[in-house]
C-alpha cells in the first residue's frame, strides 16, 4: 500500500470533491468544496490536500500553517483544520496518516504544537483526536473544543497505514 498526499489540481479536483464522510458525521466537518473555497480565500495559510491510496483516492485534509490565532500578532498557531475520510475508507488508518503528515509537515516548519478543533457531538471525532494523544486547551472557538498535540512527544513520524 502506497499511501500519499497530494495538492489539489485540476487533475484531481474531481476526486477531491467526491469525498463524502458518514451521513451522521456530517455537523462535525465541513465538506470539501467549503473547505476548497477557504483555501482559496486563505491561500496564505491554508495547506489543502487529497490522500491518495494505490491510486485511490481515500480522504482529503486541510492544515493551517502559521495563522494570527488571535488576529492581532502576538499567537500564531499550526493545526488541523479539515479532515474527511472517505465513509467507506473509514476504520484503515487513514486518519491516523493524515494527522501525521501534518505533524511531519509542521515539524518541517519549526513549529512544535499542531492544534485541531472539534465539534462535539456522538459521531464527532473527539475520541480520534484523544486517542492520537491530542488533549484539550480549555479553549472553545465558534462551539468547538481546542486540543493541542505536543509534537516533541509525537514519536508516530508520518508512516502509513498498516
Amino acid at each position: 500500500m502506497t499511501t500519499c498526499l497530494e495538492e489539489i489540481t485540476s487533475r484531481n479536483l474531481d476526486a477531491a470533491l467526491g469525498i463524502r464522510v458518514r451521513p451522521e458525521q456530517e455537523f462535525a466537518v465541513a465538506p470539501v468544496v467549503k473547505s476548497l473555497a477557504e483555501a482559496y480565500v486563505h491561500s496564505d495559510s491554508a495547506w489543502p490536500r487529497l490522500i491518495v491510496d494505490d491510486g485511490r483516492p481515500v480522504g482529503f485534509l486541510m492544515a493551517f500553517l502559521d495563522i494570527d490565532w488571535r488576529e492581532d500578532g502576538t499567537l500564531f498557531r499550526s493545526g488541523l483544520w479539515r479532515l474527511n475520510i472517505a465513509a467507506e475508507e473509514q476504520g484503515r488508518g487513514y486518519g491516523r496518516f493524515a494527522v501525521n503528515a501534518v505533524a511531519a509537515e509542521i515539524r518541517r516548519r519549526g513549529s512544535k504544537e499542531l492544534y485541531v478543533s472539534w465539534e462535539p457531538g456522538e459521531h464527532g471525532p473527539q475520541n480520534f483526536y484523544l486517542g492520537l494523544g491530542f488533549r484539550p486547551t480549555g479553549e472553545i472557538e465558534e462551539d468547538e473544543i481546542v486540543a493541542v498535540l505536543d509534537l516533541d512527544r509525537h514519536l508516530d513520524q508520518g508512516r502509513p497505514p498498516a
